[in-house]
């Protein structure tokens, strides 16, 4: 009896652990639009102490101001403190920035579920089995101020009997 436990337990497990290595699919991706002389990272911050404290950046990256959950995010919620090539999810998995998607969807579920099936953000290629790229989110939204800002919606088009007098 304990080893017939024991088994079920053991196989219990291997399908958890492979369940868990299988949770998040592969999409092939655009490159993330870094500017040039910025990535890979590690050319500025190899050899740097780390500072986990939070602040304002007044050195470097005086540009960047965060506006996405001010109040309860800091860079290194996001960025990897000791390899700042590579981004950090919630729990500890380090991950490239190809992967952006799912540090993203980390909060925001509901888009990433509409991103994975194509209704929100933008793809090229063949959805008939051909070459597909997908665009990730930074592609759009900037990181670290994502909201799009306010449009001013252009005039409503001129009619015909508006423009020839009829």
């Amino acid at each position: 009896m304990k080893r017939v436990l024991l088994l079920i337990f053991l196989v219990f497990i291997a399908v958890g652990f492979s369940a868990s290595a299988a949770q998040h699919d592969e999409y092939p991706v655009a490159s993330p639009p870094f500017s040039e002389g910025i990535f890979p990272c590690s050319n500025c911050h190899a050899g740097m102490e780390v500072n986990t404290k939070k602040r304002e950046l007044k050195d470097e990256h005086t540009s960047i101001k965060l506006h996405h959950a001010e109040k309860e995010r800091w860079c290194l919620d996001c960025h990897h403190a000791s390899n700042r090539d590579k981004l950090k999810l919630a729990d500890g998995e380090i991950i490239n920035f190809t992967e952006s998607y799912r540090l993203c969807g980390q909060c925001h579920g509901n888009i990433y579920r509409d991103w994975k099936a194509g209704i929100h953000g933008k793809r090229v290629g063949s959805f008939r089995g051909g070459k597909r790229t997908y665009f990730l989110c930074v592609n759009c939204h900037n990181p670290h101020d994502p909201k799009f800002k306010p449009l001013k919606p252009e005039p409503p088009p001129i009619r015909p009997e508006q423009q020839y007098g009829k």
